[in-house]
């Protein structure tokens, strides 16, 4: 197991420094590219639509903020979910190699899109320090509280990359599916801001509660309920051992296909 963890963290830094290759800023474009994001969606829904974050706020920095936590889950969940129906297409050769552990890729494409996320933490509790001069010490435990979420991001990618290989729609529906899921999440809006008849079936987006959490700790410094974060990291952990059965199960095929 050591011997894989390696091989996925050398995979993944390998990945990182080829996508700024060349580039004269670098690294620089993954703390430019969120907070541009940020901005133009903060310019059109709070200044456009005059969207607010809770009945009688108007509060653009809140607003921004929130959106911005928001944008940050998503983002994770887009960056792995929309390149796992091409990852066996991409790497074909190491299908071919009997020994190569084809199921590290998706975790290497997945530790690659938490450090981009990393550093969009990092934007946002600058942006809080600097509006409202503090940070809560609860954004500790935001490790923790991603755990469902990379366990559901790791089982979508296993079954993408699988079906990508055999379906090559896939990977032209995975985005379409992803976009909805960003508007069908609590991203723009607060939950309670949707009639109450329709509020519980945002939770069937495996998004929400991971956008509720992740705003509420670093923002509010409040901690989830645990028992419902507990139904989440269920959930994560049978959606990431079905994904790594069913790769495992159909991987004998790839050769045969690519």
């Amino acid at each position: 197991m050591k011997h894989f963890l390696y091989l996925i963290l050398q995979l993944s830094r390998r990945e990182v420094a080829s996508r700024y290759q060349g580039s004269v800023m670098g690294i620089f474009w993954s703390f430019l590219a969120p907070v541009v994001m940020l901005v133009v969606y903060t310019f059109v829904f709070s200044v456009v639509f005059k969207a607010r974050w809770g009945v009688g706020s108007d509060d653009k920095a809140s607003f921004a903020l929130n959106l911005f936590a928001g944008i940050i889950v998503h983002g994770l969940f887009a960056e792995c979910v929309t390149r796992a129906p091409g990852l066996m297409l991409q790497h074909a050769s190491y299908v071919k190699r009997v020994v190569f552990p084809l199921w590290i890729l998706p975790p290497v494409t997945l530790v690659s899109a938490l450090f981009h996320a990393f550093i969009s933490v990092v934007v946002l509790l600058a942006a809080q320090a600097l509006l409202y001069g503090y940070v809560h010490w609860q954004v500790l435990l935001l490790p923790l509280l991603i755990v469902p979420l990379v366990l559901v991001v790791l089982g979508l990618s296993w079954t993408l990359a699988a079906l990508g290989v055999f379906l090559r729609d896939i990977s032209q529906l995975v985005p379409m599916i992803v976009m909805v899921m960003m508007f069908m999440s609590p991203i723009f809006y607060p939950v309670s801001a949707l009639p109450e008849a329709y509020q519980s079936w945002l939770y069937l987006n495996p998004l929400t509660p991971a956008i509720e959490m992740v705003r509420a700790l670093i923002l509010e410094g409040r901690l989830p309920a645990w028992e419902g974060f507990a139904l989440y990291l269920l959930a994560g952990v049978a959606c990431a051992g079905i994904g790594l059965g069913f790769f495992a199960r159909v991987r004998r095929g790839f050769a045969d296909v690519l």
